[in-house]
């Protein structure tokens, strides 16, 4: 095996079987071996985003496929294309250059598609959508350009986010370069994809130039879509007639994904990172994030994140806290089993330690046996989650619940006593 080629050609056929297809497709099949010597092999990535994945998650499992097919270690040096010295060449008719480019994940095979988003998604795949920050309008717009490339590459696509347009015009005006402007965004172009027209409102020169821009591109049989926040009726501060153009298109909105939705998002992010994550902490993060798909995958990466670096293993409890860092304010935060498991510490004197620990005093296990019931209580979990949480099977989590409840109906103190910690944490979750 004496070729450059054969030799990455099996290394990248000894990763194959070691990561999911999905996984592979998106961080390894793309990569390129661009030297090998005794020493090290340079592995080029094409975007700064397959970089930090494949130098994170990549890199040791490489250098060791390497050493199963050539017999020997070598470093493995991780490029990417921004960083590879080239030649300098004249520069290309740069106008006719996407202002921005769609980042290689977002495709429609990566795009989860429900109930919350069917219309959507049907009126991309077909190819203006619409829809709160955080439900993937981005994501189907950069659909849309991979698309089109793959299936029509003659056709030349421009994809802009309209701060970037806003402000490429003034500085087309400021340099009396407005006719290259103008060719950019009307002439040389059979696609414009414009992503958050909202950043537009208030801006008169620019919704202005915007119109002028829309108008050529429909009148001339080109395809425009556009991404918002809002319909455009609700875009405030744009002219009547840019929302009347707006509006003669097809709108799609895309609504708060459900649960299902979630959880499909979860699995397939966890799946793209080669991450196992069990399914009780998918439905528990699901059931918790509800109003953006980010922070479902915010979620996700930085439950791998905790496991590469501290090696601790994907956990409801775990979950909670990531969450707590990650969630909107707007948006409740959930109870966490820490939270439970202070205030029952606080109130009956026994610390943490104990709480977690297998400790038979009578005391210890009173206190425990209350964490269970009010962890079920305020929480909803599954006497199965709890258990793995605690390291105890289900049916310990159950008879535990079951023997405060039938306690508290004869001990009034008790019941008062648990209520207390029960309108405790609740009070503390609606003042957050």
């Amino acid at each position: 095996m004496d070729s450059i080629n054969e030799i990455w050609m099996a290394v990248l056929n000894y990763m194959k079987p070691q990561v999911s297809e999905t996984a592979y497709r998106m961080w390894l099949q793309d990569l390129i071996l661009k030297n090998l010597d005794g020493k090290c092999a340079v592995v080029e990535c094409n975007n700064q985003m397959k970089y930090n994945i494949v130098s994170e998650q990549y890199k040791e499992p490489l250098e060791a496929a390497f050493e199963e097919v050539i017999g020997f270690h070598v470093t493995v040096e991780i490029t990417t294309r921004d960083n590879t010295p080239k030649e300098e060449v004249k520069p290309k008719d740069t106008h006719l250059l996407p202002t921005e480019q769609p980042g290689d994940i977002h495709t429609f095979d990566t795009f989860i598609e429900g109930y919350s988003n069917k219309f959507a998604y049907r009126a991309a795949m077909a190819v203006a959508k619409y829809g709160p920050s955080g439900l993937g309008k981005t994501h189907l717009l950069n659909a849309i350009w991979h698309e089109i490339q793959d299936n029509f590459p003659e056709k030349r696509i421009l994809y802009v986010k309209a701060e970037s347009f806003g402000n490429e015009f003034v500085i087309a005006l400021q340099r009396h370069t407005t006719d290259d402007f103008h060719d950019k965004y009307r002439k040389n172009i059979d696609v414009l994809l414009v992503d958050d027209i909202q950043f537009l409102a208030g801006k008169e020169s620019i919704t202005e130039e915007f119109f002028h821009t829309f108008s050529a591109l429909k009148d001339a049989g080109k395809q425009v879509v556009i991404t918002s926040d809002r319909v455009p009726k609700d875009i405030p501060m744009i002219t009547d007639r840019l929302k009347t153009r707006f509006e003669s298109g097809l709108l799609a909105d895309i609504n708060p994904p459900e649960f299902e939705t979630r959880c499909a998002v979860i699995k397939r992010k966890a799946e793209m990172l080669d991450f196992d994550i069990p399914q009780e902490v998918v439905e528990y993060i699901a059931k918790n994030v509800k109003n953006n798909i980010r922070h479902l995958e915010s979620v996700t990466k930085k439950l791998q994140a905790m496991q590469n670096l501290f090696n601790q293993k994907p956990t409801i409890a775990g979950a909670q806290t990531v969450i707590k860092d990650i969630i909107e304010d707007s948006q409740p935060l959930p109870v966490t089993i820490q939270r439970v498991v202070d205030e029952v510490s606080r109130v009956t004197g026994i610390s943490e330690e104990e709480i977690y620990s297998t400790k038979q005093q009578a005391a210890v296990t009173h206190a425990r046996k209350i964490t269970f019931y009010v962890i079920r209580e305020v929480t909803g979990m599954s006497y199965v989650a709890i258990g793995k949480e605690f390291k105890k099977d289900h049916s310990t989590i159950m008879y535990n619940v079951n023997s405060i409840e039938k306690a508290m109906k004869k001990d009034s103190r008790l019941a008062r006593q648990v209520n207390d910690i029960v309108n405790n944490i609740n009070q503390h979750k609606d003042n957050q």
